[in-house]
């Protein structure tokens, strides 16, 4: 044995040891993981995120990934000849198109990520928000169709695979008691699940570093915020454009119950990790104060 492969292996001894604590403080908690963006389009960046929710799960956390699909949807609507819509941010969704929604982000998406988190050695199940009714809807405006604004979560789905031992792997498609399917910001939903679970951490990953003073400037992050020093950066135009509703969510997600939440940059590799088992972190966490 050399002794490149000594230190190497010491490195790896002292690294393990550094995460005991977190560790320790998470086992047993529950993580939600709102999942999308740029880390779901990269294979390699996807495949990481893979295997730090693996590893979360193998140490005793309780993870639930909330997912979105954006991007696959479009593409699927392009193959299909229909142009997207947007208002305000939003995806205009007819019928034609929340059917579209529902196939790609129930079926396409949701399947590709469980099997992604079998293949790494997890135990994972797909269900979308409206297996169990696991979350209902109703029109959140009626330019935008089939949008759904939630007007309830029945979290026990989620809780009998949690207690079964599997990663829930959640898609972000509702219902409504007349049979309708809505699609859901992934983001809102991800706060009301994790609400519901009252977890012990929301990681919202997103396709900036966090929360930044100057947004064209990665060393301005903000690594901590209360919600009241939030609203004071919404007045100061720090927060600002698509960045309002990200923070919008943290703050209904500690409004519904959730410790603490992250905003934090996805494309960077082993994000998830950085920020639950190291003393550093990543991104911007949003607590109550």
């Amino acid at each position: 044995m050399n002794n490149d492969n000594i230190f190497s292996n010491a490195q790896r001894a002292e690294v393990l040891t550094a995460a005991l604590p977190y560790i320790r403080r998470y086992n047993g908690k529950c993580v939600v993981v709102k999942y999308g963006g740029n880390a779901m389009i990269n294979q390699q960046l996807k495949e990481q995120v893979m295997e730090d929710i693996v590893l979360l799960w193998l140490i005793g956390v309780k993870v639930v990934l909330v997912h979105g699909g954006g991007p696959e949807i479009s593409e699927t609507m392009a193959k299909l000849g229909k142009k997207p819509e947007f208002v305000d941010g939003l995806r205009v969704t007819d019928k034609e198109t929340v059917d579209i929604v529902q196939m790609v982000l129930a079926g396409k998406v949701n399947k590709t990520l469980v099997n992604m988190l079998e293949m790494k050695g997890g135990k994972a199940m797909g269900i979308s928000g409206i297996d169990g009714r696991l979350i209902e809807a109703d029109f959140k405006d009626e330019r935008l169709g089939y949008v759904g604004n939630i007007t309830n979560v029945n979290i026990q789905p989620v809780t009998d695979l949690l207690e079964k031992g599997y990663i829930p792997v959640v898609s972000t498609v509702a219902c409504d008691e007349n049979g309708n399917t809505y699609n859901i910001n992934g983001d809102t939903a991800a706060a009301r699940v994790a609400g519901a679970l009252e977890a012990e951490r929301l990681i919202m990953m997103t396709d900036i570093a966090g929360i930044l003073r100057d947004k064209d400037d990665p060393s301005t992050l903000i690594p901590k915020i209360t919600v009241e020093e939030a609203k004071s950066l919404y007045e100061q135009n720090v927060i600002s454009g698509g960045m309002i509703p990200k923070v919008d969510c943290c703050i209904d997600a500690l409004d519904h119950g959730v410790n603490n939440v992250v905003i934090m940059d996805g494309r960077i590799p082993h994000s998830i990790l950085m920020e639950l088992l190291t003393d550093e972190g990543a991104g911007t966490m949003v607590t109550k104060g």
